[in-house]
């Protein structure tokens, strides 16, 4: 189960177990009155086979710089950095989507980092799974078996869901087996929780436990909404908030590792925000959600379709979009080259515009000479700027001051929006130069030389 959830300071993911007494109750009846009593038991006799156990193992390596006071006791040849190796084990569960291909989703963070993936069907049967991709913002995996006889997901439109939906989450929590529990829909489009990069939740008050990651949450006839991946509860047990990515959103992402090897999100080209209350009355709007668009970048697949800084971006492809977090995750994960629909307001008026997403470049290493002080700081464009996403330790750039998450949005007094405007920018530059980064909220300045 996922260690490193944080979520609203107090919620953390744990894999204890904590057992309490179940209270006796009379068994219900067969029928009543000669009618069958409403069960899910058939239905889960058709689904639960589509549902598997991921047991993982690996070596995890950390690393630690040694201080150069230290490296001195041990001569001129000692180590920068200390190395340790600790072997780990790990328990989550997967789900079938592909008999045949013998393709099954789980979470990344179930698999990540693990040199043996070992899946377990609901016949008894345990076979070694070989991962085809993964995609961490997102946090889903895909992988694939060499099995007969296998029971695949069935599928439906999750754009269709309503709160209130009834909701039955299956998984193995805590290593106990297969478990079945059930509830409803409690919220769509849940995003800004800080569990994963993209975010785009279904809640469900269904019980959710560790060792569910990566478990399917279906609807009453059997079909797949969501792929759960995360609870919230201060001792990692349920208390009936639980999140799954929406069935829609997995099948896009791996639609695209199964043709690619990986995820090539999409990228519409637009800076911006939620819109609030106050934003609202002072565009004189009555909507209350949707992405406000602060800025548009030249020549992105929103400037070619005609979207304008000021617009309220309110549905993608028909559907509602609550945030600016709901409407980056939905694009990110449609895939470079995606034709879209949304809907709009713009003066006061709806408006329907059609965009084909943009690709993200590749993510790039600044030591393919973006800057000599930017060696070691790995690169990712980002609809706000430049990410870094990596800083070696010792490198130019970590001396620099740069952080992993560090924003670059500027230089000098030119807006940065991709690798290649920063390379283009800092060829005309001579001498000092100022990189304007967005750190946790805060704008400041790194100067290099």
């Amino acid at each position: 189960m996922k260690t490193k959830l944080s979520l609203l300071s107090a919620a953390v993911l744990t894999a204890s177990l904590a057992l309490t007494p179940i209270a006796s109750h009379a068994a219900l009846p067969h029928s009543v009155d000669g009618q069958a009593l409403p069960s899910l038991a058939p239905m889960l006799q058709e689904t639960t086979p589509a549902v598997v156990s991921v047991a993982v193992s690996g070596t995890q390596v950390s690393k630690q710089q040694i201080p150069d006071m230290f490296r001195y006791f041990f001569g001129p040849n000692a180590p920068q950095e200390q190395v340790q190796e600790r072997p780990f084990r790990g328990l989550g569960s997967g789900v079938i989507i592909d008999a045949k291909e013998g393709y099954i989703v789980t979470n990344n963070h179930v698999i990540n980092g693990a040199d043996n993936i070992q899946i377990g069907l609901s016949d008894g049967r345990e076979i070694e799974a070989k991962l085809i991709g993964a995609d961490a913002e997102s946090d889903i995996a895909l992988l694939q078996i060499e099995a007969d006889n296998l029971t695949e997901i069935k599928q439906t439109n999750t754009d269709a869901i309503r709160v209130g939906d009834f909701a039955v989450a299956i998984g193995n929590p805590f290593g106990l087996g297969q478990t079945v529990t059930s509830g409803i829909v409690s919220a769509l489009g849940r995003s800004g929780l800080g569990i994963e990069m993209l975010e785009n939740f279904i809640q469900t008050d269904a019980a959710i436990n560790s060792g569910n990651s990566g478990g399917a949450l279906v609807n009453l006839n059997g079909e797949l909404i969501g792929i759960n991946t995360a609870i919230v509860a201060p001792t990692g047990g349920n208390v009936g908030i639980g999140f799954a990515i929406p069935a829609n959103m997995v099948n896009s992402l791996v639609e695209q590792i199964i043709e690619h090897g990986e995820v090539r999100r999409g990228v519409l080209g637009v800076a911006g925000r939620d819109l609030d209350n106050q934003l609202a009355k002072a565009f004189g709007l009555e909507s209350q959600h949707g992405a406000f668009v602060n800025e548009v970048m030249p020549d992105s697949a929103a400037d070619d379709a005609g979207i304008k800084a000021g617009d309220v971006i309110i549905a993608v492809n028909g559907k509602k979009i609550k945030s600016f977090q709901e409407l980056r995750a939905r694009v990110a994960t449609m895939g470079a080259g995606a034709k879209v629909k949304f809907d709009l307001i713009r003066d006061g008026d709806e408006k329907t515009v059609r965009a084909t997403l943009g690709a993200a470049d590749e993510v790039e290493n600044a030591n393919g000479g973006v800057h000599p002080m930017l060696e070691g700081a790995t690169l990712k464009n980002a609809d706000d700027g430049i990410e870094i996403t990596e800083v070696a330790n010792g490198s130019p750039a970590a001396r620099s001051g740069l952080r992993k998450g560090d924003m670059i949005t500027g230089l000098n007094r030119t807006k940065i929006n991709s690798i290649k405007s920063l390379k283009s920018t800092l060829e005309q530059e001579q001498g000092t130069v100022a990189l304007k980064i967005l750190r946790d909220n805060n704008q400041m300045y790194l100067v290099l030389r």
